[in-house]
């Protein structure tokens, strides 16, 4: 059972997601708050597996309580929603540690499949999406992070610079003429390398050293 706590300073909204999730066999929301100062009271006592967390809240916001959830809890995933599908925050939420992002008006069917591949240690978002958010809301040319990509071959920087495009592994293995196996060994080690959790952190630390620009 996936336990989720939902976090929203609307309570019709969390009761709309509460019934959307609690009507999986496999998800149960353990707890609710709504905002992101209670936010943290609530995950830290019950340690849930995935928060479904509103970027815009009052006291404290969202991309400010995920930075501390997943600072401090690495194994509880979070999930961002917001209105809108190109919000700068949703960039800063990933860039906090988010493990994907949703628009909030998605069916219900959506919301528990994201559920299920954020816990998975998955990127529930799509790699375009999520390439045109940053490629909307990063500015001029991006000085490298330091030492973002040191360490890597030159296979892995290139795989990297294709995830930051929005390729998926199998895309990547039909542009490089490699198996799909092959493409996923090489993510896996550049993921560990970069020490990020996922596709999505990958993408922004691709953007972030250089390799691919704004409107690429």
């Amino acid at each position: 059972m996936i336990s989720v706590v939902l976090v929203d300073d609307h309570a019709l909204v969390r009761t709309g997601y509460r019934l959307m999730l609690d009507a999986e066999p496999d998800i149960s929301v353990v707890g609710e708050a709504g905002d992101g100062l209670e936010a943290l009271e609530v995950i830290r006592a019950l340690g849930p597996d995935v928060v479904i967390m509103d970027l815009h809240m009052p006291r404290l916001d969202g991309v400010a309580a995920t930075e501390q959830i997943t600072a401090s809890l690495p194994d509880t995933r979070v999930l961002a929603l917001s209105t809108f599908d190109l919000d700068e925050n949703v960039v800063a939420a990933l860039r906090a540690g988010a493990d994907g992002f949703l628009p909030k008006d998605i069916s219900p069917e959506e919301l528990a499949e994201a559920v299920r591949v954020v816990h998975r240690g998955e990127a529930a978002v799509a790699p375009r999406l999520l390439t045109r958010l940053i490629g909307t809301f990063v500015r001029g040319p991006v000085r490298p992070r330091g030492g973002a990509v040191t360490g890597l071959t030159a296979r892995e920087q290139e795989i990297l610079t294709l995830i930051g495009r929005g390729l998926s592994n199998t895309e990547i293995a039909g542009r490089l003429e490699v198996s799909p196996s092959t493409v996923k060994n090489h993510v896996t080690s550049l993921f560990a390398k970069l020490e990020v959790r996922d596709r999505a952190q990958a993408v922004i630390v691709a953007y972030e050293a250089g390799l691919v620009s704004p409107g690429e």
